[in-house]
This record gives structure tokens, sequence and C-alpha cells, in this order.
């Protein structure tokens, strides 16, 4: 009986901090809408330089002309996103925003970029962000779905000509690797991974780390938690094993100064990466700031990148 009772106890605690570790990395809450006298900007000592420009390009693009669009995802889940057509007949691309992100405040500085080269662009919010339903965020393993269900859509409503590129920052640009591993229409004509991580499982391992808990003892109760209460198995899909079979061109890009997803991961996916490649990386950017810190040299890449590779 004492050892019943005991294996009672054990199974509680392991249950316990698996259930708070799925609630700390994969619960996403209630959300409120966008403010229409703010915008959402990430906060932290290495943003607050390009404070300003990430406020200035979420207004610019709030007063862009756009559709409001929506589709169901697999799951049944309604998933929302802005479609902003540069012309008729350009190429698009689908803008996958980081973790606990949102569209608006990741992504208007790619949608302003999208201008400047010729391109559309669709704004989406993943699944358990933003104006999307859901309350489970998945790193990539049910996001990559989503991804190439908004392809689908962008194939439907604007033709089967339609070219298009799928970019993504932090978690969006490890989707973005995922998809292209996939069995994509010839219509996806590449990948734009910014600061991407290789897997869930190593990003998932070296935040443990930056905690100061040891990865190998408090990794299993993470995965746990995720497939017990998230429903979901967080090494379902990798992005480092996702690129040894991707067909398109992917470019990479990455601060050299990143201290929340490493810059070796990229550097990583890019080695392991089976296609066209490139990578770029920023001297000085941190997490999600290539652009804003140098892009004079992230326009001019992916530009030579694009006449190269993609279009």
């Amino acid at each position: 009986m004492i050892f019943l009772f005991i294996a009672a106890i054990l199974a509680s605690i392991i249950l316990a901090i698996s259930y708070y570790c799925y609630r700390t990395a994969f619960w996403s809450g209630p959300r409120k809408g966008p403010d229409p006298d703010r915008i959402d900007v990430p906060t932290g000592d290495i943003y607050d330089v390009y404070h300003d420009d990430m406020v200035r390009w979420g207004f610019q693009v709030r007063d862009l002309p756009h559709e409001d669009v929506e589709i169901q995802s697999f799951d049944g889940l309604t998933l929302r996103g802005k479609y902003f057509e540069y012309a008729p007949g350009a190429p698009v691309e689908i803008l996958l925003h980081g973790y606990r992100g949102n569209a608006e405040r990741d992504m208007s500085g790619g949608v302003l970029r999208c201008r400047k080269l010729g391109r559309s662009a669709l704004l989406v919010d993943h699944r358990a962000h933003g104006q999307s339903d859901g309350k489970v965020i998945t790193f990539g393993v049910h996001e990559h779905k989503d991804c190439l269900q908004w392809v689908d859509f962008l194939i439907k409503k604007l033709g089967p000509e339609v070219k298009i590129i799928l970019t993504g920052i932090s978690m969006g640009a490890s989707t973005a690797m995922i998809c292209a591993g996939t069995d994509l229409p010839k219509n996806v004509v590449g990948v734009l991974a910014d600061c991407g991580f290789s897997s869930p499982r190593a990003i998932m391992q070296k935040v443990i780390k930056d905690m100061g808990l040891p990865p190998k003892l408090s990794y299993p109760f993470v995965k746990l938690g995720a497939r017990l209460y998230g429903h979901f198995n967080l090494e379902e899909v990798s992005a480092i094993e996702a690129v040894k079979r991707a067909k398109i061109p992917i470019i990479f890009y990455h601060g050299e100064s990143d201290d929340y997803v490493p810059c070796h991961m990229s550097r990583d996916c890019y080695e392991a990466c089976a296609s066209k490649k490139a990578l770029v990386t920023i001297p000085g950017a941190g997490h999600g700031l290539c652009y804003p810190t140098d892009p004079t040299l992230y326009l001019g890449t992916l530009q030579e990148f694009s006449k190269n590779w993609l279009l």
C-alpha cells in the first residue's frame, strides 16, 4: 500500500509540474483587441532604440488600404489576417510573426519592406495570437498547417499564377522553414527565415538553461505538458529536419547579438538546407532586429537573392 501511495504522490507531482510548464510555455489566455490610439511594440533595452520607428510603422500600416480576411483551420479555429495589395499580379509574402507577438506588432515593418520591393503582403495572426482564435501555441506543429492553408487561400483568391514567399520572424521563421519541407504547390517560390529556431526542442532547452534549470531534467516535463494538456507532440516537426527536404530557395537572416534565439541556429539550418540558399548575419542586431539595424544590407541582399532565385 505504501508503494502505491508513493507512486500516486510522484504521479501527482509529475502532472503538476507538466501542467505548470504547459501553462507557462503554450497557453495563451484572453487577448485584447488593438488599441486605436497606440501601437503595441516589443519592450526591452534592445528594442528601445527602435521604439519610435516601430510605432510609426504600425500607424503607417494601419492607414494603408487593406482587406480583412479569414480562414478556418484544420481543427476548426478562425484565423484572421489582413491583405495589403501592392498591385494586381504582384508576388505576395505571407508574413508570420513571432512567439507571443502579433502580426501588427512584429511585421508592420515587413509590410512596408514588401512595398519597397513591389510585393503585396498577407499579414496573419497565428492561432492563439492577436485576432485569431485558439488558446494553445504549438511552436510550428500546428502553425505550419495553418500557413499551408493560407497558401491555398491566396491561390484561390488571386489565381493559379500567383507567386508566394513565406516570410517569418522567430517562431514564424521556423514555421516557414517547416513548410519548406512539405509538398508545396508550385506557387510557393521561396522562404525568408529571420532569426528562426532550429527545433522546438532546441529552443526549449536553451530557454530552460537560461532560467538556471537543468535542460535534460526539465525538458521532459515541457514535452509531457504539451502532450497531455496541449494535445500535440512538441517533437513532431523540426525546422532543421524540414530544410533537409527543401526544394525551394531559402534566405536566412539572423542578428549576431541575438540573446534569445542564438545565431548558430540559423547557421545550423543553413548548413542543413538542401535547396538554393543564402545566409546573412547582421552584426549588433538583437532578436528580430535585423531589418531595423541595417535596412540597407537587408534590402540589398534580399533583392539580390530574389533576382537570382525567387522571381
